[in-house]
Formats: structure tokens, C-alpha cells, sequence
């Protein structure tokens, strides 16, 4: 884990701070590059390798880097084979090599245009590549910025070597840590959900092998990646793996598929669904998918609240952390939406809602407004989840959770689809909610964030919700309890669905020593022992006002 390889955080550092000298400041565009450059990099170790392997296992390959490439504004010219590049020459190991100046231009002009045309003309990733623009300005920067990623590869290979972590999953540590850099990601409601709240939820609806898996605001695939973790950590364990250690939150996780049959991996990387309203995020999601050995992810540019938008019923599971203070145009809002509210976060949950198959499970983090919110469209909204879905769970989470980037308070939201929007309601499809306070998260709750110990809360959560039982979670001044619906439907409660509105709270008695028990031993703190009569003779000081007081309690 990166937290324990002060050496690898040490480089990362040196890679933003180059960044930032070398004139690019906005974070997100830095990362933008240092991801075409780790993923130019990536491309090159990862062809060696599946090279190494079908040499050893006497299987074909043929490398990405063999025979020529036509730049695509070449193709349609008569005689484009004159344009023909030697794809050897685009390999990172290869151009690492030039001086200064012609790297620059080699990469610019050759090795990034290759790269955006990597998986053919005709594939998403090309797609979405398209507007991407390599603009590193100096050629210095560049060749630090090639140093330094080649000193974290070594870094990374070191560590895998010594303490046994997959080299997949230390790469894609280091590029969770690039992505936390991205402090200016809390415009428009969108910041990044910290990776042990996505392994929280995973642990929490459990996605499986061949489950269709969505996220309509995924950003840079997080939780995408978090259910790709657990389905391939699942089927690792099931497979008899037994050197799989817990992290430092409790959690065991891999991304290394290649156990998998061939078949288990495209039904895996093809039920993966991911959709963003930024390009660059788009970008950074399908290339992180990418380096964590995704070959050609679903991520697709999209207002998923939109009209343009119009899956329904698609998917098993949706895990999310959609934005929060958004509001959209009233005239843009998909018409299969009910809900009378241009407010984000509401329609969001509605069209999660609305996304699920029947039988599907979604984990939904939410702020805590959604759970008490008065207005018509907030307690429509709960009603529609309690009576048109199993709802599970509400965990609400301390607000330092997402600092730095905001302190907004939140809950996570797990519930199943029963009910179809159009359906004649004939009973609600929810009989008990859980309601569980997490009261610590394993990381201090301030801007900081720095790892505490112990796991806080995170691995109780996931005991006691499988665990759950309304015939014994009935302890109102517990942590956890359960909750009948028809408690929460009432006229009183209203369809209140934050755990304060049914906690009991618990006054403990305190017991005080009588006021001048506490001022005789406040007297002999300062004078010591001393008999009442040479007491009286003191004139003046506090050793007199604490008489004075004495006499007046008796």
C-alpha cells in the first residue's frame, strides 16, 4: 500500500511539482498528461510482458509496436504507405532515448496520435480520444517527467518483488494517488469518493460475475473499478487464493484477472457502464479502467438526467456518488423522470431507481438532506423507495468524509428494485430499514485526512448489515437498529428517513461532590494544611475570596 512506501509518494510529489514549475498549474490538467505519459509508459511494459509469456507458453502475439502505422490523416492520400511510421519507434523505451528537443516532437507529432488511434477507428476509446491534446510545452518537462516515471516503475517493481503485492494493483494505487491530487474536482457538486467507501459499498451489494454493472455520473470510474476489485477478488478466493492480505482498511482486494478464464474476462470487462458529463473525466475513467487491465471499457460522454438518455430497466447492480449541488435546465430533464425538481441529487436516486432491473441493487451515497428533506419532492422520493423497493440500509456518514474537498454531510442509500414505476402498487416492497451512525471512517476527519488506526467503522458495517435482524435489532440507543416501515410511513415520521428522527438518546447521571467538598480542596491546594483559625487571619489574595465563597455555601 502506497501509505507504507514513503518512497513511491515521494516521487509522485516530484512528478506534480515538476508539473507545476514547468507551467502546467491546473491540476486536472496535469493529471490529463502524466496519465498519456504513465499510460505510454504502461503500454510498453505490458507488450514486453504478454510478449515474455507467449514466448514462454509457445502461444502467438503479436505486438502492438510491430510493423509500420499509417497516421490517420495520411490514409485517404495517394501512396500513404510513404507516411509509414516504424511502430518500434513509439515504444517508450525507445524515444526515452532521443535528446530534448526531438522527443518532444516525436512524441507530440507521432507517439501521442498513435496512441489516441490505439484500439482502431472505431473504438470508444479512439472515440473519446479525439479531442485530447498533448501539451506539455517545454521539452525539459518532458524528459524529467519520463525520468521520474520510469524511477516510480522501478519503485513499483521493487515493492511487488519484496512484499508480494501484484504489480496491477501498485500501479493502480499510484494512479489513485495522482487522481486524490485532483483537489480542484469539487466544482459543480463532483469530488472524488475516497477508495474505502467504494470497497465499503462493494462489500455492501456484492456485485457478481456477469452482472451488468452501472454508474451514471462515474467520473473517473471509481466505483466502476471498486465492483471490477471485488468480482475479481471474489472469484480469486473462490479459485483458492490464499495470499490475498487485508489493506489498511480492512478490505482484501486484487485487479489481477488473469486467473480468469478468457470467457470470465469479457463477461467481466463487458459489464462495466460508465457515463460522465466532462470529457477529461471520461478520458481519465477509460484510461484508468485501461491500467487496471480493462481493455476497452463502456464509458461514454453523457447527461444520463437528459433527454438524449433513455435506458431503463438495463441494470443489476448501480453504485454511485452522483453530484450533489447541481441543478439542471428544467427543459433538459428526461421526461420518464417524475419527480417535480430540478434539484440533482433527487433525480439522480430517481433515475437510479429507474436504471435497475427488477431484482437489482443499488448503493447510492447521497447528502444527508435527502434523508429529511421537507419538500414535496423529497418525501416523494422516499416514499417511491420504500414502497417500490426493498430498502435496505441507510448509513449515514461523519462529514469530514470528503474533505478536502467538501464537508458536507452524507449517507449511503442501499436498496432493490421490486416494483416497476408503472406497476399497480398492491403492498410496499420494504418491511424494516437498518439505520447504522458511522461514527469514524479509519482516517481523521480533517483536511488532512491521515490514516488512524484500525479500520473505524468500515468493517462493523459490513458484519452487522449481512447480520441484520428486525427480531434482534431493536436497541434504539445502539449504533445500529432496525426500523418497521410502518413507523417510518406514519403521519408523525412522514417517510423521515435519518436515524436521529428514531434514536433513543441515552442521558447518563452524572454524580457531582458537593460545592464545598470542591472548595476545602481548593483552599488546601493552595495553602496545604493548615488549621482553621490561622485560615481567617489571611487578608487578602485568592486564599480569601475562596473563604468568602466557603462561608456562603455553608
Amino acid at each position: 500500500m502506497l501509505q507504507n512506501n514513503p518512497e513511491l509518494k515521494s516521487k509522485i510529489d516530484q512528478l506534480w511539482n515538476k508539473f507545476w514549475s514547468g507551467g502546467i498549474s491546473n491540476p486536472l490538467t496535469a493529471i490529463e498528461q502524466i496519465t498519456y505519459l504513465l499510460f505510454m509508459k504502461r503500454l510498453d511494459e505490458l507488450d514486453q510482458k504478454r510478449q515474455a509469456d507467449a514466448d514462454w507458453t509457445g502461444e502467438n502475439y503479436t505486438s502492438k509496436f510491430e510493423g509500420s502505422w499509417i497516421p490517420p490523416e495520411y490514409r485517404n492520400q495517394p501512396a500513404p504507405e510513404k507516411f509509414a511510421i516504424d511502430k518500434r519507434t513509439l515504444r517508450w523505451n525507445e524515444f526515452k532515448r532521443m535528446q530534448a528537443e526531438e522527443m518532444l516532437l516525436h512524441v507530440q507529432g507521432k507517439v501521442f496520435p498513435f496512441l489516441k488511434d490505439l484500439n482502431g477507428a472505431e473504438s470508444n476509446f479512439t472515440h473519446h480520444m479525439k479531442n485530447a491534446v498533448f501539451i506539455i510545452p517545454k521539452p525539459a518537462l518532458l524528459v524529467e517527467a519520463v525520468k521520474t516515471i520510469d524511477e516510480i516503475f522501478e519503485v513499483m517493481e521493487k515493492d511487488s518483488q519484496e512484499k508480494g503485492q501484484a504489480f496491477q494493483d501498485i500501479q493502480g494505487d499510484v494512479y489513485e494517488m495522482l487522481l486524490s491530487e485532483i483537489a480542484t474536482a469539487g466544482k459543480n457538486g463532483q469530488f472524488r469518493t475516497p477508495r474505502h467507501i467504494i470497497k465499503l459499498i462493494a462489500e455492501l451489494v456484492q456485485p457478481q460475475l456477469g452482472h451488468k454493472i452501472a454508474d451514471p455520473a462515474c467520473g473517473s470510474g471509481g466505483f466502476l473499478l471498486g465492483a471490477y476489485q471485488y468480482i475479481v477478488t471474489q472469484l480469486a478466493i473462490k479459485a483458492g487464493k490464499s495470499d490475498l492480505t487485508p489493506d489498511e482498511d480492512g478490505f482484501v482486494r486484487t485487479s489481477i484477472a488473469a486467473g480468469l478464464t478468457e470467457k470470465a474476462q469479457a463477461v467481466l470487462a463487458g459489464s462495466l457502464w460508465g457515463y460522465d458529463i466532462d470529457a477529461t473525466m471520461v478520458r481519465l475513467g477509460l484510461m484508468n479502467l485501461m491500467m487496471h487491465g480493462i481493455d476497452e471499457p463502456h464509458i461514454d460522454y453523457k447527461d444520463t438526467l437528459s433527454k438524449s438518455y433513455t435506458e431503463e430497466s438495463e441494470y443489476d447492480i448501480v453504485m454511485a456518488n452522483p453530484p450533489f449541488t447541481g441543478s439542471i435546465d428544467k427543459g433538459d430533464i428526461n421526461t420518464n423522470l417524475q419527480l417535480a425538481t430540478t434539484k440533482t441529487e433527487l433525480l439522480f436516486v430517481e433515475n437510479i431507481y429507474r436504471l435497475l432491473k427488477k431484482g437489482g441493487t443499488a448503493g447510492v451515497i447521497v447528502p444527508q438532506g435527502v434523508l429529511f428533506g421537507s419538500g414535496g419532492a423529497f418525501k416523494t422520493l422516499r416514499q417511491m423507495l420504500v414502497e417500490r423497493c426493498d430498502f435496505k440500509a441507510v448509513i449515514t456518514l461523519p462529514s469530514g468524509v470528503f474533505k478536502p474537498y467538501a464537508g458536507v454531510s452524507t449517507a449511503i442509500l442501499l436498496f432493490t428494485k421490486v416494483w416497476g414505476p408503472k406497476d399497480k402498487l398492491t403492498q410496499p416492497a420494504t418491511e424494516h430499514v437498518w439505520f447504522y451512525e458511522m461514527a469514524a471512517d479509519g482516517y481523521s476527519l480533517d483536511d488532512k485526512r491521515s490514516k488512524r488506526e484500525g479500520f473505524g467503522d468500515l468493517q462493523d458495517i459490513i458484519a452487522r448489515y449481512h447480520a441484520r435482524n428486525p427480531a434482534t435489532n431493536i436497541d434504539r440507543t445502539a449504533k445500529c437498529f432496525m426500523v418497521p416501515l410502518a413507523e417510518i410511513a406514519d403521519d408523525k415520521n412522514n417517510y423521515d428517513l435519518s436515524p436521529s428522527r428514531y434514536k433513543t438518546d441515552v442521558f447518563e447521571e452524572q454524580h457531582y461532590e458537593a460545592p464545598g467538598v470542591i472548595l476545602d480542596r481548593l483552599i488546601q491546594a493552595e495553602v496545604g494544611d493548615v488549621d482553621r483559625a490561622e485560615l481567617t487571619k489571611m487578608q487578602s489574595g485568592i486564599v480569601r475570596e475562596l473563604l468568602e465563597l466557603r462561608g456562603m455555601v455553608g
